[in-house]
């Protein structure tokens, strides 16, 4: 009886029957509530990746620049130069956010910058990439609002610059936010912290925060479908303090100068006994931990709930036995919490005790990732749609009579709009570092003072191109970020990846994340970015007419890239009255899954954009090659909106116009709004072009002259006037902003 009790609690927090199985085989006995409670968190696919690793596994990871491989560390790090490192990692924080999303979302930036900074890096810089539903509804206006503030306080109390990112909005995630934070930060080659425990007899601290009852849970709230009943799950959601995260901050970067830590890592998911797994697996050591000297916030915390709280802005760290004091100062100088809770022991077990008890025990290397966390491959289909999209016929779709019409309908559509009044609510300059916040670039610039090079920086994916085609949709989404440094005037150097998805067990769904896997797989090695790591957020699903559905498969892409001399950064925006306007990349007949055939003509089934990899590839060494010669005015990408939005958010900035020709080789629709990838567009000065004609023909890349920048603020596309970009600016900015004050 007890044996079945046990059984049934398991289950309820979240195990399967043949974990439970196999946990008794681990521990020769059955566990009692708290390792239980320990194992249903470690196993869950937030903490463990029980259902994705055997894909991950196959990204790659090798590069010449690569200090720190996916999975070593708390995030990737990349050399840039000069003797300085870049740790950068994005994470998801969905489930939260769907339900409380102020705290959600802010606490998602806080744990974000807790993994770059344990490792020593000084955070430099934020970008984000978000996805919500129609904003006709109310709920979705509160979740915007909340996630927004949520960000826009912690980061800019935190004091970091959020310099980028992206937002989407589809219907599909009208119940299930997509809320996905990345963090970048830059620490001296060498004085890295790593995030492991060894040495017996060396003491194991908890410092900063007290431990409450927020967020007990969270990695198996994160690993269930949200629900309408989800509010309940509020305890699962953690709390945070911007002001006590800075306090950290400060006091973990002194800390680790002292040469007192043998390691150290933030709690996140599954708080203590994360880290103490961890951190013991990885040094190949155990602990003795007394949860009696954790510091709590609240009166009589069972075990559990001291060994599961996610709350906020805490980190473990082992010293050196000898050293304590060198550490315990720097954090009474901070005015923080510096708790010894137990010592570093031999072997592999992990001990744990309340009142004089042993409450727990369990060998760390049977919790986690890569040791004892159970491992699978589960089934996958190819689902019925595809098929559907593939039957797309361009031909079917009628040109319109007004095109004028369409523009206008395209540069006021929610994906097209400017997103300005989310990204004001955000501190960029914070740090002075935002090199384009007024000279604005297709990825973020972010000065390394005191050096002559620059971060380049971006996030990117089209949820609706991965649903069309999971495998082409994530390589896209890898060929974007890359194509955005590369129109900035850096080179891409290194991925990391943000996988959100719906139930793993849909065999639908896991042919979604496989595809994507194999695209991004592809595009990576191609492009020669390895994959740092990143996070998997499984279980995003909504429910329509009584039926739970996954939302739009997400693989958000967060790619790093470096300018080595930053005077050569190249901005997005016209320059000058009469620079010439080319087009690089091939000119194809396709509309495929635009927000044209998507929102204008309401068709929900097509093919994903075309997209070639060797094409791309020839697009970034030509674009790279003109901006070394200095033959680049300003550069953007062609991308969603297609050819006129484009042109729309060059002319923007400075109020100028442009006057086009257009080229018959394909439909004036495809023309104008198709969005076929591996195409920018260049504005190249008249005294220039002679060179800029000279150097390109010798590239292998398809180019054409469409016409020229206008002083004026006139809009003409074969000669017909499209009206005023002004008028387009209006339409542009007012959309977002008309919907929340609605």
């Amino acid at each position: 009886m007890e044996n079945q009790t046990t059984l049934e609690t398991a289950k309820k927090l979240g195990l399967l029957e043949s974990e439970f199985d196999t946990i008794k085989t681990i521990l020769n006995r059955v566990p009692n509530f708290t390792e239980l409670s320990i194992y249903s968190v470690m196993w869950s696919e937030h903490c463990s990746y029980k259902n994705s690793i055997k894909w991950l596994k196959t990204l790659p990871k090798e590069g010449s620049r690569i200090l720190a491989k996916a999975g070593e560390e708390n995030a990737g790090l990349v050399d840039i130069g000069e003797g300085l490192a870049c740790a950068f990692k994005i994470e998801s924080h969905n489930h939260p956010s769907a339900v409380e999303p102020y705290q959600g979302a802010a606490t998602g930036v806080g744990g974000i910058n807790r993994d770059i900074f344990t490792m020593g890096a000084r955070p430099i810089a934020q970008l984000n990439s978000l996805r919500f539903g129609n904003l006709d509804k109310e709920k979705n206006k509160w979740l915007l609002r909340g996630v927004v503030k949520g960000i826009g306080d912690y980061g800019n109390a935190f004091g970091i610059p959020t310099v980028g990112g992206e937002v989407f909005f589809d219907d599909c995630f009208n119940q299930n936010p997509l809320v996905n934070a990345m963090s970048v930060g830059i620490v001296k080659v060498g004085e890295t912290i790593s995030a492991t425990s060894y040495g017996s007899g060396n003491l194991v601290f908890i410092v900063g925060s007290s431990t409450g009852k927020d967020g007990i849970h969270g990695a198996t709230f994160a690993s269930a479908d949200i629900t309408e009943n989800s509010a309940e799950d509020l305890p699962a959601v953690q709390v945070g303090d911007p002001f006590q995260e800075k306090l950290l901050l400060e006091a973990t970067l002194e800390v680790i100068k002292t040469g007192a830590v043998i390691g150290m890592q933030d709690m996140g998911a599954a708080g203590i006994i994360c880290s103490t797994s961890e951190m013991s697996a990885k040094g190949k050591h155990g602990m003795n931990i007394n949860l009696d000297l954790v510091p709590t916030r609240q009166k009589d915390m069972k075990p559990f709930e001291i060994l599961l709280s996610e709350s906020q802005e805490r980190m473990l760290i082992v010293v050196e036995k000898g050293k304590e004091d060198l550490v315990k100062n720097v954090f009474d100088k901070w005015d923080l919490n510096c708790k010894q809770i137990g010592e570093v022991i031999e072997g592999d077990f992990l001990n744990f005790f309340s009142n004089g008890e042993l409450v727990a025990n369990v060998p760390a290397d049977s919790l986690v990732l890569g040791g004892g966390a159970p491992v699978y491959e589960r089934e996958y289909s190819e689902p019925e749609y595809f098929k559907k999209n593939q039957k797309f016929d361009i031909n079917e779709i009628p040109i319109p009579n007004d095109l004028i019409d369409v523009a206008k309908n395209i540069i006021s559509s929610l994906n097209i709009s400017s997103k300005k009044w989310i990204s004001n609510q955000y501190d960029s300059m914070v740090g002075t570092a935002n090199m384009s916040s007024n000279n604005p670039s297709d990825a973020a610039i972010v000065n390394l003072k005191g050096t002559n090079r620059a971060l380049a920086l971006s996030v990117d994916c089209n949820s609706r191109y991965v649903y069309s085609n999971p495998e082409v949709g994530c390589a896209i989404a890898v060929a974007e970020a890359a194509r955005n440094i590369v129109c900035s005037g850096g080179q891409p150097l290194a991925v990391t990846n943000c996988l959100n998805f719906g139930n793993p067990y849909n065999p639908e769904v896991y042919w979604q994340f496989v595809g994507a896997i194999k695209g991004m797989s592809n595009a990576c090695t191609a492009l020669e970015t390895p994959v740092t790591g990143g996070n998997v957020s499984f279980y995003n699903q909504y429910t329509e007419g009584g039926e739970t559905k996954p939302v739009f498969p997400t693989p958000t892409i967060g790619m790093l890239g470096i300018l080595e001399d930053k005077s050569q950064q190249i901005p997005l925006s016209f320059q000058n009255d009469k620079d010439k306007i080319y087009i690089l990349g091939d000119l194809i007949d396709d509309i495929n899954s635009s927000e044209y055939v998507y929102s204008y003509h309401g068709l929900k089934n097509s093919p994903a954009p075309f997209f070639d990899i060797q094409q791309e590839i020839k697009l970034h060494k030509t674009i790279s090659l003109l901006n070394s010669k200095n033959l680049i005015s300003s550069c953007h990408d062609i991308s969603d909106g297609g050819l006129f939005t484009t042109l729309c958010e060059m002319a923007f900035l400075k109020n100028f116009g442009f006057e086009i020709k257009y080229l018959p080789k394909i439909r004036i629709d495809s023309f104008l709004f198709g969005e076929s990838q591996s195409r920018a567009v260049l504005a190249v000065s008249y005294e220039k072009e002679s060179e800029f004609l000279t150097c390109i023909k010798n590239c292998n890349l398809s180019y054409q002259l469409l016409g020229d920048v206008k002083f004026d603020e006139s809009i003409y596309i074969d000669d017909v006037n499209f009206g005023t970009i002004s008028s387009y600016y209006n339409l542009y900015q007012n959309k977002i902003p008309h919907l929340m004050n609605s």
